[in-house]
């Protein structure tokens, strides 16, 4: 057995553990990570099995708005990066920082359990090793949540995560169940390639534009005046209204809910096909009857292919539940970062906002770092009172449906403000203090990838 309870496990080489080996590294914490793949990149990597990655995925939120810290994507990427340019650019990022030799590749972590000093972890290859602290970085979006409706399909059905390519849909009438994101960028495909395509909805939603007045819709959120939530939730809704027209026109159910009280459908594509009778809506299913789909509405129609873009269940398989309290299929962390129970548990990642998540990464990195820091050394007092008592409201007045996805949502101005108020209260500077600077590279690695 391997003693090093000093030292850090990581759980995972994607976007939010790469940002926190950075962390951890800047601040002289011994740290180990572990990532059962071959590569760090996570669920970028389309090659890794279980990655929902499909041929067409591009970022939702815009480069200048999703990068590292002091690290900005690079200027010949387009506004909306693709998902081999975003794993190039995360490469680029760790060995730019020096990232790969502090990580373990190609062995998971199979299990943990709490010791009296800290975690035993036992990876995939047999490995039994000892660690003072354990952060979870592993993701989201792994383990798929399908459907539960009465009846059974026998046409072909399976979940969004296994769809790679358009060419699956040639020949086929296609339903796509869920219109998220990934669901409504993959009805766009099954437009162009399916004989017949058709896009089942539970409720309406708004569908914001990837640009306003040529700019990214994040980036002029961005650099414009921040408007009370009240009043920037009317604007944008009138200004929505200006550019979509009336959504019943394509077919589409009202919204049932204000602009921003769900997660944002970055995608007006849809409204094209639509209009162009490529897709149609439909509501949602009511059963299933050989390849018979009957909706609420009373309608019906045959499919051969069902494809259910029903999001994820969150889950730390390698971590006893007990360890965390879950409410709504989602853990209650202070900061969406730190246990509130165990001192020497934490995660990143585990988190849903409406505004690029990278930036956000390495300022919750650094907080766990510092903390972790500042727990090795007895100084950690302040942090400890916050994570036990203060219950931020993250909310930016906005009143989120009251679904799981959403019970832990965060609004990205409010979850910014909160960040800093803390790091005053701790007497910690923000990451422009230069930290970093001493582990780059003299130059970054090129990015090869540019489509």
């Amino acid at each position: 057995m391997a003693q090093a309870s000093d030292r850090v496990c990581v759980v995972g080489g994607g976007p939010a553990g790469m940002a926190l080996a950075r962390a951890l590294l800047a601040r002289g914490v011994p740290f180990d990570v572990w990532e059962r793949h071959g590569d760090v990149g996570g669920i970028w990597d389309q090659s890794n099995p279980g990655s929902p990655v499909y041929d067409s995925a591009h970022f939702i939120s815009s480069k200048t708005q999703s990068h590292y810290h002091d690290f900005p994507m690079p200027e010949h990427y387009p506004d909306y990066p693709s998902h081999r340019q975003i794993l190039a650019y995360m490469r680029s990022f760790a060995e730019t920082f020096g990232l790969h030799e502090h990580v373990r590749f190609g062995v998971g972590v199979a299990a943990t359990e709490r010791t009296a000093d800290g975690w035993t972890v036992t990876t995939t290859d047999g490995g039994v090793h000892h660690y003072g602290s354990l952060v979870c970085a592993t993701g989201t979006n792994w383990h798929a949540s399908m459907p539960d409706y009465p009846g059974t399909f026998t046409g072909e059905i399976r979940h969004s995560n296994t769809y790679r390519s358009m060419s699956e849909f040639s020949g086929k009438r296609v339903l796509v169940i869920g219109a998220g994101n990934s669901g409504v960028d993959i009805a766009c495909d099954a437009a162009q390639a399916a004989d017949r395509a058709a896009i089942s909805l539970r409720r309406g939603y708004h569908f914001i534009p990837k640009h306003l007045f040529g700019i990214p819709s994040d980036e002029f959120a961005a650099s414009g005046p921040h408007l009370p939530m009240w009043l920037e939730q009317r604007m944008f809704g009138v200004m929505l209204r200006v550019l979509n027209g009336r959504l019943s026109r394509y077919g589409l159910p009202k919204p049932d809910h204000r602009l921003f009280e769900t997660h944002p459908i970055m995608n007006t594509q849809l409204l094209h096909h639509l209009s162009h009778g490529d897709v149609v809506a439909k509501p949602d299913v009511a059963r299933f009857d050989g390849t018979t789909v009957h909706f609420t509405d009373g309608t019906s129609e045959d499919f051969d292919l069902v494809l259910c873009a029903t999001g994820y269940r969150w889950s730390i398989p390698y971590l006893d539940p007990s360890h965390l309290q879950w409410r709504g299929g989602r853990p209650d962390l202070y900061l969406n970062l730190f246990s509130r129970t165990d001192p020497s548990l934490y995660a990143l990642g585990y988190m849903e906002t409406n505004g690029g998540a990278y930036k956000l990464f390495d300022q919750m990195a650094d907080l766990i770092a510092r903390t972790i820091a500042a727990r090795q050394s007895g100084r950690s007092a302040g942090i400890d009172r916050l994570v036990a008592a203060d219950r931020p409201d993250l909310t930016g007045g906005i009143h989120f449906v009251g679904s799981d996805r959403h019970a832990t949502y965060v609004e990205i101005s409010a979850y910014r403000k909160h960040m800093a108020k803390v790091r005053t209260q701790l007497g910690w500077p923000d990451l422009h203090d230069g930290v970093f600077d001493q582990l780059r590279t003299a130059a970054p690695v090129p990015v090869a990838v540019t489509a």
